[in-house]
């Protein structure tokens, strides 16, 4: 069992025309980045679990559903009487997205964390806003340094949203604290420009392993014994890049689990023909996702290539 912990959202991504007022048509989409983690692990066929708290609104019964359709665990998620949080996306010329957002007094803030894992959880993934808003973030952080702390396989996607983050400072130094409890960090090359630091450095506070993507141009995994492994990017006609990353989790958690690889050991024990495997199946579901509007993960009957 793979555990996502974190947000589910909606996201209001731009449609069409603009309409009569001058303003763009806003399609409501299921997001968030641990919800579509989730989502795409459901749909590799992954065992997967979501944590996190969802409003009772419609738009948290759509996100439920989303779920539920993708094979996901929904037991762990907590119910709120509080709104759900909104994303309004902006669409870049190269399918790049942009997001302002709408979350005070939302219901996802008022996570508390569990006493306990899901039986037979393996490895547990957190990320974006849901470790930057309080009081959630501190709830989400004691469940991160719980987990490590029984041995369990940690991952982390900072995911960086910087106008949510009013200390960036305080933020940076939050993020160097969390890397002695995960296992494996992923973050992209924007990412890890805005936290500033090197992937050598990262791994020496804590992680395995550390893998940076850079869209189109590919991903590359640094690990522990100085091994970097690099992989181009999959060439696709983008739409938007929303959800990419997230895929990526999702890909790389749902490999090192066909790999039975879900430890700080045995992520370290890799070779570079499984980093080579593991990369290139990541940059292919990713780009599955990039050739489509808003954020839908590929399921595992559209990927080609070798089989976990």
């Amino acid at each position: 069992m793979i555990v996502v912990a974190g947000e589910a959202l909606i996201d209001l991504v731009p449609q069409g025309a603009r309409g009569d007022a001058g303003l763009p048509d806003l399609a409501p989409r299921l997001g968030g980045g641990p919800y579509n983690t989730a989502v795409a692990l459901g749909r590799l066929g992954s065992s997967v679990a979501f944590c996190s708290r969802v409003s009772r609104d419609a738009f948290g019964e759509a996100l439920l559903d989303g779920l539920r359709a993708a094979g996901v665990d929904v037991a762990p998620v907590q119910r709120g009487a509080e709104p759900t949080t909104l994303a309004v996306a902006s669409i870049g010329a190269d399918g790049s997205a942009g997001y302002s957002f709408y979350v005070e007094g939302t219901a996802d803030r008022l996570f508390a964390a569990p006493e306990a894992l899901p039986a037979g959880t393996r490895a547990v993934s957190f990320g974006t806003c849901s470790l930057v808003l309080e009081p959630g973030a501190t709830a989400y952080e004691e469940m991160m340094r719980s987990a490590a702390a029984q041995g369990v396989c940690t991952a982390l996607d900072p995911n960086i949203r910087a106008g949510l983050i009013p200390d960036a400072d305080a933020y940076r130094a939050r993020f160097k604290s969390w890397l002695a409890s995960t296992t494996l960090l992923k973050l992209s090359e924007d990412d890890a420009e805005w936290l500033g630091g090197t992937p050598r450095e990262w791994l020496a506070a804590g992680p395995a392993a550390v893998v940076v993507t850079r869209g189109g141009d590919g991903l590359t995994a640094f690990t522990r014994d100085g091994g970097e492994h690099t992989v181009p990017g999959e060439r696709v006609d983008v739409v938007d890049t929303i959800g990419a990353g997230d895929t990526v989790n999702a890909a790389l958690l749902h490999g090192l689990s066909r790999l039975d690889a879900l430890s700080p050991a045995a992520i370290a024990g890799l070779d570079g023909d499984a980093w080579s495997r593991l990369l290139r199946f990541a940059a292919r579901a990713a780009a599955i996702t990039c050739s489509r509007a808003g954020a839908e993960p590929p399921y595992a009957d559209e990927l080609v290539g070798p089989a976990w």
